[in-house]
């Protein structure tokens, strides 16, 4: 348990840091800072309607394990990115007050408080909740002390055969500097004596995460598990023959993972190798250790990785538990899962309809939307490029890629297609986080296949996610493209909720192919005939659709401004958005994470409402709607509302102008926003109130898998 100083500790800091905070006066300028939630913080708050899940003992019992393993790996990064950034500005001194009008110490003493408060919810969770009900069901993760005398004896002879050998301990002492520990891994802290000249050692051993399973299964009892590093530290004489093993604990290392890659780098493929490299020996953010370690080895860890003692977690319980990723891996347990989703063929691709079925044929007939996971990934987005491919009137093929998986069908058309004769590009984001060296790799099949590969710029990330066939026909060409609002991923394509529009719209193919030739070539085009691309002119394009829906409100006409993102952080727009609400516009918003804007302000913001809605499905896609003159306009798109998406990368929002297109992408949005199923709605103090479920609960995503699979069992061919 934790020590009742640390308790005390613990509370006071929330009491002085997490004080709720009244809503600001009416009469404030937009500008004011209390107008503005910070985004470190406000991420964390997603983070906890994560653990709030967690801690649902209504979900499936498996998917609460699931869901607590995201809550760490969410955890985890947040320190490699955000909290290293905000320890960055520490160090180079800055005081500046940000948006939320704190210091960026002040904000390190914020995410402490807040992090130290959910993690010691989510321990208290996973032990007294997870791991029991577990075992109720035949899984039991046990300590040591919990096996047989014989199991014991089975798991000495096992680790001697299969973990001592990728063991390497290393002593801490003259001659012997402090070993470099790497980022997220685990370790084991041992305090050694010399029996001879009664001297003490620090010495650490790498728990092998990497190369062995984290949960080692007893032999004789089907899911029953010990963690690998209590069989270490149960055999750690082994490693210190004839010397005494004082203590031992264990600790983890989280490290600065961000970089940025030079707008002077002449070859951006060596510069992002060059900073992977570097992001090995990034700076040490975080330590975690266990609450029995050795208060001296707590110490010596503290001095040796530069840390202040605000940037040490004390964990009770197990270390790095997104490891519980194995465990939500076992095969069977059904009855402990969410009930299996089959993504569906949308009618009008459904092969078995007479003239029906062919991509490039239906999208002549008119656009076509799709619904990722609820609609099949493999026969829309990869069937249209194995199409393209496969057609001999198509002349090239561009696509984005930014992130994917290892089996991509989608790259390896690219292959087929250049090995057929057409043209293939392929623009490879190599910045896309912490799937760097993927992508790299990627790269370089894809030019040693003869695909013309293109890296994108310095300075900017590209995370447009488009693909254009272009193909002869007639005496021209006619352009066929595709625009997502997530990757093109297969895998999380089936996890993730994302739109995708297939249109050949002459203005939007043009417009997608300037956007290529701006990437691949020197040409900036000064407009766009439809698209939204960003860092020129996506900010100006949303404040412009805004600044329309209030005119059209002030002649009295009917408006509203209805939105859907991942995050909202933007001061721009969102002072766009509270202009509104001040015209009397209603504005709902849907915002599964970050959210930087206060609703509910008298004078400023009573007209907006702010939803976040979790699933069983990631919330992943990005809706624009605006209904002005007697309109609604329709946008989607890779952005959401942030200084990164709409400065920093190539974003592509495109409008969406069919009828039935948008009927869809409308209805999917009223749904979001009614749907009271794990869904939250923040308040004006900050907190977010988690919505009572009706006597007949609506949830979205249950509500959008009845529906499709009703679509997809319809046999009476689409409307022409």
């Amino acid at each position: 348990m934790t020590s009742p100083d640390t308790e005390i500790t613990l509370q006071e800091s929330i009491g002085q840091i997490e004080a709720s905070p009244q809503p600001p006066p009416s009469d404030l300028d937009l500008h004011d800072k209390s107008l503005y939630f910070g985004r470190e913080l406000s991420w964390l708050d997603f983070n906890d309607r994560v653990l709030q899940l967690v801690q649902d003992d209504g979900m499936p019992l498996l998917e609460r394990v699931k869901l607590a393993a995201i809550w760490s790996s969410n955890n985890d990064e947040f320190f490699q990115i955000r909290v290293a950034g905000v320890h960055d500005q520490i160090d180079a001194g800055l005081s500046a007050r940000g948006p939320d009008g704190l210091t960026p110490m002040e904000t390190i003493d914020a995410i402490r408080a807040r992090v130290r408060g959910q993690q010691q919810r989510l321990e208290e969770v996973v032990l007294g909740d997870l791991f029991p009900a577990l075992a109720e069901q035949g899984i039991r993760i046990l300590a040591l002390d919990d096996l047989s005398k014989s199991q014991r004896k089975a798991l000495a002879k096992r680790f001697r055969r299969q973990i001592f050998p990728v063991l390497t301990p290393l002593a801490v002492g003259q001659g012997r500097p402090f070993p470099y520990i790497s980022s997220l891994s685990l370790s084991l802290a041992a305090l050694v004596r010399d029996p001879d000249t009664d001297e003490q050692t620090f010495a650490r051993v790498k728990v092998p995460t990497e190369m062995l399973e984290r949960f080692v299964e007893v032999d004789d009892e089907r899911h029953t598990f010990v963690t690998l590093e209590e069989v270490i530290a149960a055999n750690i004489e082994a490693l210190f023959p004839g010397m005494e093993v004082v203590s031992h604990g264990f600790f983890r290392v989280t490290r600065d993972a961000d970089f940025e890659v030079s707008d002077e780098a002449n070859d951006l493929l060596q510069a992002v190798e060059a900073e992977l490299r570097r992001r090995r020996m990034g700076e040490a953010v975080r330590l975690e250790v266990d609450v029995n370690i050795d208060r001296g080895v707590r110490t010596l860890l503290l001095e040796a990785l530069d840390l202040e003692e605000r940037q040490v977690y004390d964990v009770d319980g197990i270390l790095g538990l997104g490891d519980l990723w194995q465990i939500y891996g076992l095969r069977g347990f059904a009855e402990l899962r969410d009930p299996p989703w089959t993504p569906v063929t949308q009618p009008r691709l459904q092969a078995n309809e007479p003239e029906h079925g062919n991509l490039l044929t239906e999208m002549r007939r008119r656009d076509i939307l799709v619904h990722h996971p609820f609609d099949s990934f493999a026969t829309s987005v990869e069937r249209f490029v194995d199409q393209a491919v496969a057609d001999p009137d198509v002349l090239a093929i561009k696509q984005t890629v930014y992130r994917t998986s290892d089996d991509s069908r989608l790259v390896q058309a690219l292959i087929r297609a250049t090995e057929s004769g057409k043209q293939a590009v392929c623009m490879v984001e190599l910045k896309a986080r912490f799937d760097e060296r993927a992508n790299i790799e990627w790269a370089r099949s894809l030019e040693q296949a003869g695909v013309h590969v293109v890296y994108g710029y310095p300075g900017l990330k590209t995370h447009a996610k488009c693909i254009l066939v272009v193909r002869r026909e007639g005496r021209g060409v006619r352009h066929y493209v595709h625009i997502g609002t997530g990757n093109y991923h297969p895998k999380t394509a089936r996890l993730y909720t994302d739109f995708g529009l297939f249109t050949c719209d002459e203005d939007i193919g043009n417009d997608v192919a300037d956007m290529f030739n701006f990437l691949t070539g020197l040409g900036r085009p000064s407009e766009y005939r439809k698209v939204l691309i960003a860092p020129r002119g996506m900010r100006e394009g949303i404040l412009e659709e805004i600044d329309r829906t209030i005119a059209s409100h002030q002649r009295g006409e009917p408006a509203r401004i209805r939105l859907k993102m991942n995050s909202l952080v933007d001061r721009r727009c969102i002072r766009a958005l509270y202009r509104a609400s001040q015209a009397g516009v209603p504005v709902s918003l849907n915002v599964r994470g970050i959210c930087c804007l206060r609703p509910g302000v008298p004078g400023i913001s009573e007209n907006i409402t702010v939803t976040s809605v979790l699933g069983r499905f990631l919330e992943h896609s990005r809706i624009y709607s605006f209904d002005y003159d007697g309109q609604t306009r329709v946008l989607i798109g890779s952005a959401d509302l942030m200084p990164r998406n709409l400065d920093t990368r190539v974003e592509l929002i495109t409008p969406v102008e069919d009828d039935h297109a948008k009927a869809d992408l409308l209805d999917a949005l009223e749904r979001s926003l009614a749907t009271d199923v794990w869904a939250w709605e923040l308040c004006a103090d900050g907190s977010w109130s988690k919505r009572e479920p009706a006597k007949k609960p609506r949830s979205v995503q249950q509500e959008l898998m009845v529906l499709h699979a009703a679509r997809a069992s319809e046999s009476s061919p689409p409307d022409e």
